[in-house]
Formats: structure tokens, sequence, C-alpha cells
């Protein structure tokens, strides 16, 4: 199986559904598909049957299902990067790129070009990630980032304090 996930932030990732299209239509991909879409249509490839998708997931379970695929496609949020790769993932990263109004920047790819040096995978094109869905990368399983997650850094930097009424 193969884990997509395009992330949930209010743009869609037309790009990577029209790839999956493509390779879905050739049968470079004949194994069952699991997508969590957010808000990108999802219809051109929901024809197949060997496509799930839901636009939304809890985090442990697509840790879940991704822990039990043989690949795993994401966008290149870091949070997401850094879970797949500490949890272990033949990992495969889409940037979302601004020019396709995919963002409202290039975040996703400075950030997945500073990853490529640990290992992780980027794919920028259809033919890249065909080739990368024919002959997987390996597993990945590192902490890619030293240090506490920006959350627990600011809740040590900042306490909760209590409000009197």
């Amino acid at each position: 199986m193969i884990t997509v996930t395009l992330g949930t932030i209010p743009f869609p990732f037309n790009r990577v559904i029209s790839w999956l299209d493509i390779l879905l239509d050739t049968q470079v991909i004949t194994e069952p598909i699991f997508i969590q879409h957010g808000v990108t249509d999802i219809s051109a490839i929901a024809k197949y049957a060997l496509v799930t998708a839901v636009p939304l997931l809890e985090s442990a379970s697509l840790m879940q299902t991704a822990k039990n695929s043989r690949l795993v496609i994401s966008h290149a949020g870091q949070g997401s990067t850094r879970a797949f790769t500490e949890k272990g993932a033949s990992l495969i990263l889409l940037p979302r790129l601004a020019r396709y109004g995919e963002h409202i920047d290039n975040h996703q790819m400075l950030f997945a070009e500073s990853v490529k040096e640990f290992g992780v995978t980027v794919c920028l094109d259809l033919y890249q990630l065909k080739q990368n869905i024919l002959q997987p990368p390996p597993y990945i399983q590192k902490q890619l980032f030293e240090g506490p997650k920006l959350s627990q850094y600011l809740c040590q930097v900042y306490p909760a304090k209590t409000v009197k009424r």
C-alpha cells in the first residue's frame, strides 16, 4: 500500500492528483493507495478501485496507516516530515509551490532541500515520482532535528499561569 498525505492547509494540491491519475491510468501504481487530501479535489482519481480517500485523519491514525505502507508520499510540511522520519518510513516529499497556488510561498521547497542531506527523497516532477514509486527510497528512521519541538520549547519558556478572577 502507498499512503499519500497532502496536508490540511486551505490550498489545493492538484498537481499531485494529476500525477496520481496518470500513474494509476498507466498502471505504474497497481496497489492500494490511501490518500489524506484535505481540501484538494480528488474526483479525478476517485474512479479507481485502488483509491481510498479521506479529507482529514487524526495524526495517530495516519501514522498507523503509514506504518502499514511500503511507501509514504507527503507534502513537505515540517511536522509530517519529522513524524514520518522518526517513525520510520520509505518517504517521498512533494513540496507545495506558490506558483501553482499550492501555498503562499515556497518554504516547503526550501525545507525539502534542507532535509535531502539526511537522506530524504524529494520529487519535483512526474518522472521523479514515477521512478521513486518503482524503486522506493530506503526506510528512514532518525530524528532530523536536535532539540525540542517548537511547541515544547515555548511551553518551557512561557509556562502557563493561573489567572485569578
